[in-house]
């Protein structure tokens, strides 16, 4: 089996949540895109876990993680990130952790110049994590990157990256910066590529091998598909592919065939940066599901855009990530409200449309709301359908309809056993 995890929204839907449950039936579980720009948030048995790099199967003892082709590593970054799961007990080798050799190396001087630009723009800014995750992707298709697997030939790279790093001083030299040295590059290069050498691998090979041994194969999305770089609210997007149809290519080996896409769309929208978010809650109203949920990002700290759920938008994403079914979060967090705000379209020139438009018209949409009646009750304890109230059980159908897709799976806790399942 293999089966993709993407997020139906603006990311943040609580996809480590999930993959941490299903990983319990999968033998790898695959990151194929981005980088240290977003994070899950896993909590189980072992303690609470932030994770931008690692993929969310690394908690699982037997599980085999890849860090995929189509991601970009700050390696000092993984370093890190792997030395904090460890001081809190996971273990983490060369036999749990497989790191694509054709994995791009997002540099220090891309977090400069895209923390150089993000001032630039001052109030039209993107939005960015200002972790270099734009300008990484830029480089990586104009051909001007250091792949992972380059690491393994540290004396060929000196005179690579000084003819790199001659172009890229013209370009930081019009913000007013200094000049990067090859001195400072190879050393941290060497610093902190030196330990991932015994990671590295031919991962497009790996995967195809297990999926011949029939092996039950994960693919891990970051972010969701408002967030793709060709189908999302561009340009207020990441700079990769989130949708599902990606993560083959994204991993490694474009020629395995998805057997089944679960989308994960969170009870209420979360949005974190710029851009258009039509369901967007302002005041005291969004401070309180914000307070709520937690909804602050779990790479970069930020409080979140909050509002109710936004059918037109999460109808898409379901559409786009060609989800068979999907996996509803934190639907306990609506326990609080006795009426419960649905966006069920937009207002666009007087006119309330059903679909989700293209960028230049969303930007001129305005929520058409209704309400739904609230349930009151903690329902953190519900392990069935029957246990939840009725009203909950209505508002879990009535989203199910929306978005024209089966909801298998609804998340009433953080932690790891905290779900229901449905329907198998």
């Amino acid at each position: 089996m293999i089966t993709a995890i993407v997020g139906v929204n603006w990311g943040d839907e609580g996809k480590g949540r999930m993959v941490d449950l299903f990983t319990s039936e999968y033998d790898i579980v695959c990151r194929y895109q981005g980088g240290n720009n977003a994070g899950h948030t896993i909590i189980n048995d072992k303690g609470k876990f932030i994770l931008n790099l690692l993929p969310s199967g690394i908690l699982r003892e037997r599980v085999v993680n890849v860090m995929g082709a189509g991601m970009v590593v700050d390696i000092a970054h993984l370093d890190k990130e792997i030395a904090a799961l460890r001081a809190k007990g996971i273990e983490i080798g060369p036999r749990n952790l497989k790191i694509s050799d054709k994995a791009t190396i997002c540099m220090p001087y891309h977090v400069l110049q895209d923390c150089l630009e993000e001032e630039r723009l001052k109030d039209n800014k993107f939005g960015s994590t200002k972790r270099g995750i734009g300008p990484v992707y830029g480089d990586k298709y104009l051909k001007k990157t250091i792949r992972m697997g380059e690491l393994k030939r540290m004396a060929d790279l000196a005179d690579k990256m000084k003819g790199l790093l001659d172009w890229k001083n013209l370009m930081l030299s019009g913000y007013g910066a200094e000049p990067v040295t090859l001195k400072e590059t190879m050393n941290w290069l060497e610093l902190y590529g030196a330990p991932l050498i015994p990671y590295i691998c031919d991962t497009g090979e790996l995967l195809m091998s297990a999926a011949k041994e029939n092996k039950n194969i994960m693919f891990e999305a970051q972010l969701g598909a408002l967030r793709d770089i060709d189908f999302g609210i561009y340009p207020w997007t990441s700079s990769s592919s989130t949708i599902s149809a990606y993560a083959p290519i994204g991993a490694g080996a474009p020629a395995l065939k998805i057997d089944k896409t679960i989308g994960i769309m969170k009870a209420y929208s979360t949005c974190v940066g710029e851009g258009p978010f039509v369901a967007e809650a302002f005041g005291e109203e969004a401070e309180t599901l914000r307070k709520a949920g937690g909804e602050y990002g779990a790479a970069t700290g930020r409080p979140r855009r909050v509002g109710g759920f936004d059918i037109p938008a999460s109808k898409y994403g379901v559409k786009m990530q060609a989800a068979d079914e999907v996996a509803l979060t934190k639907l306990d967090i609506l326990s609080y409200l006795e009426k419960i705000p649905v966006c069920d379209g937009y207002i666009l020139d007087g006119e309330v449309i059903t679909e989700f438009p293209p960028v230049a018209d969303l930007l001129r949409c305005k929520p058409h709301f209704i309400t739904l009646d609230g349930w009151g009750s903690d329902i953190s304890g519900a392990r069935t359908l029957d246990d939840l109230p009725k009203n909950a059980r209505k508002y879990v159908e009535f989203l199910e309809n929306s978005v024209e897709c089966p909801i298998t799976y609804i998340s009433v806790g953080a932690n790891r056993e905290e779900y229901i399942p449905v329907r198998n």
